[in-house]
């Protein structure tokens, strides 16, 4: 029997404004493995940057909340510290989106351009880069794979102010719509906006699907073609 391949999938919370949105984080799960692939979830041990009362909106100046205990609801406490992440073990990695992505992976809600990108969540990028295999990220997370990769090809919709971001950080923005994955092949990095859109949860799905399917077909040495918006 041939091995399924396995996916990394690095979580950076629980909840769409402080962490992974849930959404895209499950829907990616399902993705990966109705299409004939297993996954494994990563977090990095670290205090997230603040908490968002999801009710309010509103910061709460209290609470302190640690990423990796907080993606662990997502991953139903099957989930390691990114420090463990070997790119060997794996056939690919994929980061779903949320402000987690850009307030506790990077500092792209804080800094724009100028975001810096926690260590391990560098590390693991570069290291997978390294090894020539496949990357996907989702909604806001694409912006890491500009900083890092740059002149990669991403897309996060149709963003203006992000958009202009990630040509600053070097990277080359494609504007899509709804369920359309931009698929760098030389790069091997598949990306798609999902919630950067106003959708539904059924076009959060249809994006996930595609992205997966995209990154799957890089680890099969495939070169799977862009679309700018699902049919």
């Amino acid at each position: 029997m041939v091995e399924k391949p396995k996916v990394a999938v690095v979580l950076s919370g629980c909840g769409v404004y402080d962490g992974s949105e849930i959404h895209e984080a499950v829907l990616t799960l399902l993705a990966i493995e109705k299409q004939g692939a297993t996954y494994a979830c990563f977090a990095p041990n670290i205090p997230q940057a603040h908490v968002i009362n999801h009710l309010t909106g509103q910061v709460d100046t209290v609470d302190t909340r640690n990423v990796l205990t907080e993606a662990a609801r997502i991953a139903r406490g099957a989930i390691k510290d990114l420090k463990e992440y070997r790119a060997d073990d794996f056939d690919a990695l994929v980061f779903p989106g949320g402000f987690g992505a850009a307030k506790n992976l990077s500092s792209f809600a804080f800094d724009g351009a100028e975001m810096r990108v926690h260590a391990d969540v560098e590390r693991a990028v570069t290291e997978t880069k390294a090894a020539a295999k496949p990357i996907g990220a989702l909604c806001i997370a694409p912006t890491i794979l500009a900083k890092l990769l740059a002149p990669v090809e991403v897309t996060i919709g149709s963003s203006p102010d992000v958009a202009a971001a990630v040509e600053k950080m070097g990277g080359r923005h494609v504007v899509t719509g709804h369920g359309g994955v931009i698929v760098d092949a030389a790069a091997k990095v598949a990306t798609t906006p999902c919630y950067m859109l106003d959708a539904t949860i059924t076009q959060i799905d249809t994006g996930a699907n595609a992205v997966v399917a995209a990154v799957l077909a890089l680890a099969r040495g495939e070169t799977p073609g862009s679309v700018t918006e699902a049919a």
